[in-house]
């Protein structure tokens, strides 16, 4: 079936977010009297800002009756630091209107909270080019369940057949292929080369790479 649909992720993808989301969760975590490592982090991207506080309060036997405050010290510490600093990946401008072009439709499919994804698409001027938005936020589940990408697949009339979908976490790539969607994943550069990339369609370094002839192999 020719693919009519295209859904992105958001951070780390479209927006250079995920050192200031690291920077909000390490520095509210530190708060609480822990220090969580680099290679920590990286377990847990993708997940919804709530799940991640609950994953790390257990780990670190931090008492759960405090996960809703870290959980909006972390979201408002993310959409401070995302306003001011953030910056668009490479080939975002690129990406959007070579679909545009292709005629197919655009969605965004993310785990954080619909306050950052209106900054995010104004900071980035993409509005214009989407056609639905869907944030995992209030959902019972988030990626790596399927849910919000089948979501975004409802809200822009397609079957989840006919949907190509852009990833750089793990969790979000299991989300897609959960959803029965192809799946382009853009690990972070210092993951690349990792096996686990193996499940998705195409692993690809930047934007920018993304072409017809590839799409139609699809």
């Amino acid at each position: 079936m020719k693919p009519t649909a295209v859904i992105f992720d958001m951070d780390g993808l479209l927006i250079d977010s995920e050192p200031y989301w690291e920077e909000a969760g390490k520095e509210t975590l530190a708060e609480y009297g822990v220090t969580l490592e680099n290679e920590q982090y990286h377990v847990t991207t993708g997940l919804r800002t709530k799940e991640w506080v609950q994953y790390w309060f257990a780990y670190f036997d931090i008492n759960m009756k405090h996960v809703e405050a870290a959980e909006a010290t972390i979201v408002g510490k993310a959409i401070d630091k995302i306003r001011t600093n953030g910056q668009p990946m490479p080939g975002v401008q690129y990406i959007f209107d070579f679909f545009k072009n292709q005629g197919c439709k655009i969605g965004i499919a993310t785990s954080s909270p619909l306050a950052l994804v209106n900054v995010v698409v104004e900071k980035l001027g993409i509005g214009q080019y989407l056609d639905a938005i869907r944030s995992a936020e209030f959902l019972p589940y988030g990626k790596p369940h399927p849910q919000v990408y089948l979501d975004c697949a409802q809200a822009l009339g397609v079957s989840q057949l006919q949907c190509i979908c852009f990833e750089d976490s793990f969790n979000g790539m299991i989300a897609v292929k959960a959803a029965r969607m192809k799946c382009i994943v853009i690990p972070a550069p210092e993951q690349h080369a990792e096996t686990r990339w193996d499940a998705a369609d195409i692993k690809l370094r930047s934007l920018e790479e993304v072409n017809a002839s590839m799409i139609e192999a699809l």
